[in-house]
């Protein structure tokens, strides 16, 4: 499965731009503005994205392998990176589920 690192280090520039607002999401001190990102939390929740996507992906009629239901929750998951990084103080899914306080 594909790292956050290997993403950015992959990446054209508008990739490696959503991955650093995406790390920005995950502030090391959340009450500090401008914080340096937590990027192993922010690692985490980008392979939780990546898990929850493949569970959900329809199989392709092309390829029942696992290799091309990973690939295609790989590329939704860039591509919701992509899509979401310019939106302001949106939170993944993944991160409000983790905020949550259990009960």
């Amino acid at each position: 499965m594909i790292t956050l690192h290997d993403l950015y280090k992959e990446g054209n520039d508008g990739v490696k731009e959503a991955v650093q607002a995406f790390g920005a999401r995950h502030p090391l001190k959340p009450d500090q503005p401008d914080a340096e990102p937590d990027w192993a939390r922010a690692e985490k929740h980008f392979t939780r994205l990546i898990e929850v996507l493949m569970g959900e992906a329809a199989p392709s009629p092309l390829s029942k392998s696992r290799d091309g239901r990973v690939r295609r929750a790989e590329n939704e998951a860039r591509d919701l990176l992509l899509n979401l990084s310019t939106v302001a103080g949106y939170l993944y899914p993944i991160c409000v589920k983790q905020r949550r306080p259990l009960s």
